[in-house]
């Protein structure tokens, strides 16, 4: 039992708070729901998606109503109080991470490339599973990795002795980190987008894959010409696999836009996105001193090897719960 708690009863006023947040008892009762539909074999033959959707939902309320019951510690209670902060629409889902150099040359373009393999050795932490989809992007399939990587999203600032310069000083150099959900198929096929709002870009795939790779155009690249937002993929074996993915990104992307935007329909978004450079969110200094801080939750550390290896745990805690 943790050493701040100083009674059972203690604990159990504790679990008896957080079960009132988590709504515990009308989970329960959405649990057996879900296990009475997902037990009838007509949905898995009717609508195959949708019996998936729901066999999810299943095991992610399952596991927190069985974290529930068997708290007997204050780590146990801190775990789910993090659950009941990553109650948003998508929080639950897989996410796309992507990375877009900015000020800085090539020290911009390496420190985007570092900053996506952060987030591939986090997510390797945790023992989510990420696919690569484009140079800049990776694919991150884990529960809540949507919830858990969402606030990443903004300017990060690198600050170190640039390997490029041969005078050996010290550059400054940005990146922007786009973090987006992977919508499920069912919430993908409700969005209807015009086909002439839509430009496709095919092209041959320059990574590892099938052996059609670097020999027909299986990669793909659509653009959302209204606003210019843009999605792709080169990863999967065949163009129409890649087209699939690389839409089912965009349509992630316009609906994060919709929100933001405050839109109820596509056709509403006509104007062009520009990616917002506005005010870092975390510098990562590596000389003359070496920090990382992040500067909404002033959260620091001095170990920013242990944070570009992916430990990010302290920082991404602080961005949930604030």
């Amino acid at each position: 039992m943790d050493k701040n708690i100083n009674s059972k009863e203690e604990l159990q006023e504790l679990a008896k708070q957080l079960g009132k947040k988590l709504d515990i008892e009308n989970k329960r009762i959405q649990l057996k729901e879900l296990e009475y539909a997902i037990s009838d074999p007509s949905i898995w033959k009717e609508n195959r998606a949708l019996a998936e959707e729901k066999n999810k939902e299943f095991g992610l309320l399952r596991d927190i109503i069985e974290k529930f019951d068997a708290i007997d510690s204050v780590e146990k209670i801190r775990e789910l109080e993090i659950k009941v902060a990553l109650s948003g629409k998508y929080d639950t889902l897989n996410a796309v991470v992507s990375t877009y150099a900015g000020v800085g040359g090539e020290d911009a373009a390496d420190w985007a490339r570092m900053l996506l393999q952060m987030y591939r050795n986090y997510a390797d932490s945790r023992g989510w599973k990420v696919k690569r989809l484009e140079d800049n992007a990776i694919e991150i399939k884990g529960n809540y990795a949507y919830g858990f990587l969402k606030k990443e999203a903004g300017v990060h600032r690198l600050v170190r002795i640039s390997p490029y310069d041969s005078k050996k000083l010290r550059h400054t150099a940005f990146a922007l980190v786009e973090v987006v959900p992977d919508l499920p198929p069912l919430d993908a096929e409700n969005i209807k987008i015009p086909p002439e709002d839509l430009k496709l870009e095919f092209s041959r795939s320059s990574g590892p894959g099938g052996q059609n790779v670097n020999k027909v155009e299986s990669a793909v690249r659509i653009v959302h010409l209204p606003t210019g937002l843009a999605a792709a993929s080169q990863e999967e074996r065949s163009q129409i696999q890649n087209r699939e993915k690389a839409m089912n990104v965009l349509k992630a992307k316009i609906v994060k836009l919709m929100e933001t935007e405050k839109k109820n329909e596509i056709t509403q978004l006509r104007t062009k996105v520009k990616p917002e450079w506005g005010s870092q969110i975390r510098s990562y200094v590596m000389h003359p001193y070496k920090m990382v801080k992040d500067h909404r939750t002033e959260i620091e550390t001095s170990d920013i090897e242990g944070v570009l290896g992916g430990k990010l745990e302290e920082f991404i805690e602080a961005e949930v719960n604030g």
